[in-house]
């Protein structure tokens, strides 16, 4: 009956493989073809002169504010005249020392018309970010500037870089997970493979993040990956400075796995247990520094440097990484030394079961935080990208607590014994079965030697009966591993249990992975409520369809002058109206009284009277006008300067054509 259990259980295994399997390569499908450049952290709130406006004469700068601190570069902030050339002087700074914001100057005695501002920062926590806005000097032009609306990120090179930062992150629970498994519950041969797997994983993609950081930055190609000055600028950020920090601690960590499982598992069988209680002590201190430092190069460098209570949210975040790499790793190294069927005693799947158990205690606790900290609230939870991606990833947890309770069941059916005694008698069974698998082996090969000779010859002139004898030893080999394997009914359905647990791990960590690229919900809340509460920087009337420089005068010297008529968006229904009076220097004049109206002569409707009010000086508004059609409309401008002085202007404005 024992013997079909490989045969039984195999199938349910692959179909429990196939259907994980579906569900990674569907969520991995929607996080490379969800993520939009929308999901940067950084978000511009407020810009000097503002989004659109019209300013009497050139800003001696444009100043930029963001959500979040910024990292520049020389190119951060790009000024373009209407015939796209740079007007802007000098390299982007920081204004009064502030990382979130960054102005630029402007050359003397630029000439009327619409200017683009085309800027692109790196957030503090890593993540690039550009846009363009434009504004005009003395009245709106056609502008031949083009810039991107995106991030202009290189496809190719984003692919790249975030495909690599999710092998970072499984490399980390692989490397932390591996180790803590071996000093605490059983090294093997399987979960040294593991660990050192997962250093190699973190450390490659540790290096292929710190050579693709330039182009994913600066939106340039694959090509440019190997840019030694581009690497050089690279370095001097924080991001650069965080992986930088992270390659020299993997090299110390090379030296800790060497004694882990070189001196450390030799010493197994001393009986100088004072000795082994040393080293395992100083491995302890050692595995716990480095495994720390290496959780925080992401700290530094991602969303927990920024933000509110930044101080308290790093550490909260080291320890969250760590607590997920003791238990996603662990679960690897479980599942790698079930699946080679070598003997695991039953006390080790009980201590990694309540140091599982514990880690998760601290996950929820650490999630809670950050939860709280990221989201704000419960609309930005449902309301925004990371929320809603927040929500999938606590469900994912949801799943694999309710996996892992059934692990834990398993788990204790090993554990029917007390722990002692059950060792010992594995250790015996283990001991007999090797030396009957010894006694067994040297029988068969003193048969093999007597009858080397006469097999000898007829062997090498039969390739295919040789290659039908290595075909059986495989298929025995095989056997053995899965009778070893689901031989035991507890020890086969705590294999598979913990194995779908590992597969549900592999697409949680991809969905943090996706988190750490969103913008977190708390920002884009703000950013959504600056902007609704037009928090521009500049009080100008955003650009119009329609601006019109109409020259008045009313006779005397003092009533000479210019006024500038505007009209939002110049189509049938509501309308922004805007009036400006100036002098002949350029200068806000206010006048004694300002008339507009507007009459549509071939439907004979109008004059209509235009209800301005007096918002300062030389400045007259109304917010809402409403046209009732378009067509061409004729305007009429009254401006008195003094009780006898005044003057009536007349303009055809097409609205609406």
């Amino acid at each position: 009956m024992t013997s079909r259990t490989p045969s039984v259980t195999r199938p349910a295994t692959r179909r429990l493989l196939s259907v994980c399997g579906a569900l990674l390569a569907a969520l991995l499908c929607a996080l490379s073809f969800g993520a939009s450049p929308a999901a940067a952290h950084a978000a511009l709130t407020m810009t000097d002169p503002a989004d659109g406006a019209v300013v009497k004469t050139a800003p001696a700068q444009v100043r930029l504010t963001f959500s979040e601190g910024v990292l520049l570069s020389r190119d951060s902030v790009r000024i373009l005249d209407p015939k796209s050339n740079r007007v802007d002087t000098g390299n982007p700074a920081h204004v009064g020392g502030k990382s979130s914001t960054a102005a630029v100057g402007l050359r003397p005695g630029l000439p009327n018309g619409t200017y683009t501002v085309a800027w692109k920062v790196v957030s503090e926590d890593s993540h690039p970010v550009a846009g363009a806005f434009t504004f005009s000097i003395g009245a709106p032009s056609k502008t031949k500037a083009k810039v991107p609306s995106d991030a202009g990120a290189d496809g190719t090179v984003e692919t790249l870089y975030d495909i690599v930062r999710y092998v970072a992150y499984g490399g980390f629970a692989a490397l932390v997970g591996g180790c803590v498994f071996a000093g605490l519950c059983r090294s093997s041969r399987a979960v040294q493979k593991l660990a050192v797997g997962g250093w190699v994983a973190l450390f490659s993609a540790t290096l292929l993040l710190l050579l693709l950081r330039g182009p994913y930055t600066n939106g340039e190609g694959i090509g440019r990956v190997f840019d030694l000055g581009g690497l050089g600028d690279v370095l001097s950020t924080k991001p650069g400075a965080a992986l930088l920090s992270r390659l020299l601690l993997l090299g110390a960590a090379a030296l800790f796995l060497a004694v882990l499982f070189g001196s450390y598992a030799r010493r197994a069988a001393d009986e100088d247990q004072g000795r082994r209680q040393d080293l395992a002590f100083g491995l302890a201190f050692g595995g716990t520094v480095l495994s720390v430092g290496i959780a925080a190069t992401w700290a530094m460098a991602e969303h927990a440097s920024v933000g509110i209570q930044s101080k308290v949210a790093m550490p909260v975040d080291v320890v969250h990484l760590l607590a997920v790499g003791v238990w996603l790793g662990g679960l690897g190294a479980l599942v790698a030394t079930l699946r080679t069927g070598e003997p695991i005693g039953r006390s080790a799947v009980h201590r990694f079961s309540r140091l599982a158990f514990g880690s998760v205690v601290v996950l929820v606790l650490t999630g809670v935080y950050q939860s709280w900290r990221q989201v704000g609230s419960w609309d930005a939870l449902t309301g925004t990208e990371y929320g809603r991606w927040l929500l999938v990833k606590v469900g994912l947890v949801a799943v694999l607590i309710a996996i892992a309770s059934v692990s834990r069941r398993w788990t204790g059916r090993l554990v029917d014994e007390p722990d002692d005694k059950a060792d010992e008698k594995a250790d015996e069974k283990a001991d007999e079965k090797t030396e009957k698998n010894a006694d067994k082996k040297a029988t068969e090969d003193e048969e093999r030697t007597e009858d080397s000779d006469k097999t000898a010859e007829g062997t090498a002139a039969d390739p295919v009966r040789t290659a039908q004898l290595a075909r059986q030893k495989a298929a025995v080999d095989k056997a053995t591993t899965l009778r070893a394997r689901y031989g035991d009914l507890a020890r086969g359905s705590l294999y598979r249990s913990v194995l779908a647990e590992t597969v549900v791990a592999v697409v949680l960590l991809a969905v943090a992975t996706q988190l750490s690229t969103t913008q977190p919900g708390r920002a884009a809340s703000a950013v959504a409520s600056a902007k609704d509460g037009g928090t521009a920087a500049d009080t100008s009337p955003t650009v119009d369809p329609i601006s019109v420089e109409i020259p008045y005068n009313t006779g005397p010297k003092s009533g000479r002058g210019k006024a500038i008529f505007m009209l939002d968006p110049a189509l049938p229904g509501d309308n922004l109206i805007h009036v400006f009076t100036f002098d002949l220097a350029d200068r806000p004049v206010n006048a004694a009284e300002v008339k507009v109206t507007l009459t549509l002569p071939k439907k004979n409707i109008g004059p209509l009277s235009v209800p301005l009010e007096h918002v300062a000086t030389g400045h007259w508004s109304a917010k809402s006008f409403q046209l009732p059609m378009g067509g061409t409309w004729r305007l009429s401008l009254t401006v008195r300067t003094s009780d006898i002085d005044q003057v009536t202007e007349t303009r055809t404005l097409k609205i609406g054509q």
